[in-house]
């Protein structure tokens, strides 16, 4: 994650430690269709002035978004103004620390079941294959990100920020990189094997994609880390 990403999504919870705001909070996600200011404001028994404030601090943090709309059977020039109504954000908001992310291993998953529904291939080759594709996205994407800072520790330095970006938290070692964090951490504390195999496919198709030389992916499994490690050959 980030440091900005990881800063926000802090900031956007910690916005729920204010009781009225985490109950106007739960009020408007349990509702069946946007809530106006009033509604919100007469079911928990505030002012109208405190439930707008807490409200759009809601919205300022990404947690509600609003929409506008006239109250039912008013319309014409004498309506008035359209109300500001609120709606739970369709936004994911978490913070793991350390960070997981599960969605990118139960991506990989998915793509690799479908792979072998598809393709009629075991499931294991489907699952490389994916951990692969992955990995060649997101070399991609460091690719993108070497030339965009061709000063700032190059192609390498780019494979590092994406890592870091996916929660792997990549730290220098001299030779290479060693990634202090494992993003899929329960599911590797199950299935290690299973799991290993997809860091190390996804990892060694990143380098190769991005372009890295001198460095290459290695199996090394070793107790508070991920199982593999990026140095010389």
């Amino acid at each position: 994650m980030a440091p900005h990403d990881f800063d926000s999504r802090v900031t956007s919870i910690a916005a729920l430690g204010e009781p009225v705001r985490r109950q106007l909070y739960r009020y408007v996600a349990g509702q069946p269709g946007p809530v106006g200011r009033e509604q919100a404001a007469a079911a928990l028994g505030v002012p109208r002035h405190v439930a707008k404030f807490h409200l759009d601090k809601l919205e300022e943090e990404g947690l509600l978004e609003v929409e506008y709309a006239r109250p039912p059977g008013r319309s014409g020039p004498g309506a008035g103004r359209p109300a500001k109504l609120y709606r739970r954000s369709g936004h994911d908001v978490e913070v793991s620390l350390p960070e997981r992310r599960y969605d990118l291993a139960a991506r990989v998953m998915a793509e690799a079941i479908t792979m072998a529904g598809v393709q009629s291939v075991p499931i294991g080759a489907a699952l490389r294959e994916a951990a692969a594709d992955a990995g060649r996205e997101l070399g991609r994407e460091a690719r993108t990100k070497a030339r965009e800072r061709a000063r700032a520790g190059g192609t390498l330095g780019a494979v590092e920020q994406v890592l870091a970006e996916r929660g792997y938290e990549p730290r220098h070692t001299g030779q290479g990189l060693e990634l202090a964090n494992c993003p899929f951490h329960n599911l590797a504390q199950r299935y290690t094997n299973l799991v290993c195999g997809i860091n190390f496919d996804l990892i060694d198709s990143l380098l190769d994609e991005a372009g890295v030389t001198g460095v290459h992916a290695q199996l090394q499994p070793s107790p508070g880390r991920c199982c593999v490690t990026i140095s010389g050959r």
